[in-house]
């Protein structure tokens, strides 16, 4: 009768999580707060350091993850396990978290939740929930070289396929780059978007981007990517042309994920005409 009882409690107990889940998914935030207890206290990835402690905090952490959801971000749980006491229980699951090309670039990467709960009247409640993401990648600075040379490797393959939306991942909103071509720069993802649809649209046949000597250098928050950007199209004429420039991009760790800020094209230029010497090879 106890070992039936307790696999009851672990049943009431998975569909209580599973409510919750659904809630946040939808942005309920009355469904999300539902069954949780007036102390919950939460550590959760974002500070503060001490925890989100009470129901009125806990209420005020949600809005800006709803807006995430919003975006386009998931929440769906990948493995829970639950495991009940008489009046105590807790249960473990791990998460497919993040934008799908949070996801496409890294599909193992899961968020780690733990909850505690206790049993008040005869209903279970959630008293503590401690949100996690493995820390490995973001502080194994060869982790995040690997990171930033994936986004790369991307782009190259969104390249060749002539994959417009593709070449936008990993690109942020603010961005500013500058380009060969005028004017001096270009702000904001639609500009560069623009730019990177005409550079699609040169000659006809395959297009190839390729940075055979790309050099990463990331810590903390914030890499640094350069090399020499080799560009390979069939011209009007169906002749191979091929260009050489410089290249340099910085990144950004938002969250889980790396975004570019700031890219600097160049071509260098010949000092007794001011021409810029696209013609010249490493």
């Amino acid at each position: 009768m106890v070992v039936q009882q307790y696999r009851d409690d672990e049943r009431l107990i998975t569909e209580l999580i599973e409510r919750w889940a659904a809630a946040i998914r939808a942005q309920d935030l009355q469904g999300v707060l539902t069954d949780h207890t007036e102390d919950i206290v939460m550590f959760d990835v974002p500070p503060p350091q001490d925890g989100v402690r009470g129901i009125q905090a806990y209420r005020d952490s949600w809005p800006p993850f709803f807006r995430w959801i919003a975006d386009g971000a998931v929440f769906d749980i990948d493995s829970l396990v639950v495991t009940a006491g008489t009046d105590v229980a807790f249960a473990h699951m791990l998460l497919r978290c993040g934008t799908p090309d949070d996801l496409a670039r890294r599909p193992d990467h899961r968020l780690r939740i733990t909850l505690g709960l206790r049993k008040d009247a005869g209903r279970w409640t959630v008293s503590h929930e401690h949100h996690s993401f493995p820390l490995a990648q973001g502080s194994d600075s060869r982790a995040t070289e690997q990171e930033v040379r994936s986004l790369h490797q991307h782009w190259f393959t969104s390249t060749s396929a002539r994959d417009l939306d593709g070449l936008m991942i990993g690109i942020a909103d603010d961005v500013v780059s500058y380009e060969h071509i005028a004017p001096l720069q270009y702000s904001g993802l639609s500009q560069v978007r623009q730019i990177c649809e005409d550079g699609l649209d040169t000659g006809v046949g395959e297009v190839t981007w390729q940075i055979p000597d790309l050099t990463v250098l990331a810590e903390g928050g914030l890499a640094v990517a350069w090399g020499l950007n080799r560009i390979r199209f069939d011209g009007p004429d169906g002749q191979p042309t091929e260009t050489w420039s410089r290249g340099t991009r910085v990144f950004r760790r938002t969250g889980e994920t790396w975004t570019m800020v700031h890219q600097h094209l160049s071509y260098p230029c010949d000092p007794q005409t001011g021409a810029a010497r696209a013609d010249l090879r490493p």
